[in-house]
């Protein structure tokens, strides 16, 4: 597991001033805790942990001295720079169930034969305990064929035991679809029609 270290945040100096310092800012809140912390972390610390981690990973966070078993709850992405501007933490609790998402990603695309798939789910929500907690749920789709689809209740995420999901079991993940390819002069017939 990551450990990641965190300072207290000052609040009285402004999150876009310690931005342009090179911070991220952030906050830790959990049910045993008295009080949400604000925090604020190096930039380069932040990008590092969000190559191995995404939103629902589980992270050591020190603080002041103190280790907090925790989840990245959000993560906020400045639109225009890329850069993380804002990362929030849940303090887990051992033996309480926590609300969280795991990412999905697509293994082996280009080991398709035919068609293409159509990713209907990017993240898969669950309550767990903080032993069961899933991250990311890796699908290989390489012996995948059109007309094939994949539910979450197919994945091993939905078997996991202290798991339980939030997502619907039946919703599509992915499926693979055939490729559609109209006859070039079949186009430009259409763009023809369309331009009287």
């Amino acid at each position: 597991m990551n450990t990641l270290k965190a300072e207290r945040r000052d609040m009285k100096t402004k999150a876009k001033k310690l931005r342009r310092e090179g911070f991220v800012t952030g906050s830790i809140f959990g049910r045993e805790m008295k009080e949400t912390i604000p925090l604020q972390f190096e930039k380069g610390a932040i990008e590092r942990l969000l190559k191995e981690e995404g939103k629902g990973g589980q992270v050591m966070l020190e603080v002041e001295g103190q280790t907090y078993d925790a989840l990245i709850k959000e993560v906020d992405y400045n639109p225009l720079k890329g850069w993380v501007d804002e990362i929030d933490f849940q303090a887990l609790v051992s033996g309480e169930q926590v609300h969280s998402t795991a990412e999905v990603h697509l293994l082996n695309e280009d080991k398709l034969v035919a068609g293409v798939p159509q990713q209907m789910l990017h993240e898969i929500a669950f309550k767990a305990l903080p032993s069961a907690l899933v991250d990311k749920v890796e699908i290989d789709i390489g012996e995948m064929k059109v007309g094939d689809t994949l539910r979450v209740a197919d994945l091993p995420i939905a078997h996991t035991e202290g798991l339980n999901l939030t997502t619907d079991p039946e919703a599509t993940v992915v499926t693979i679809t055939e490729v559609h390819t109209a006859p070039a002069d079949e186009e430009a017939e259409d763009a023809e029609e369309t331009a009287e």
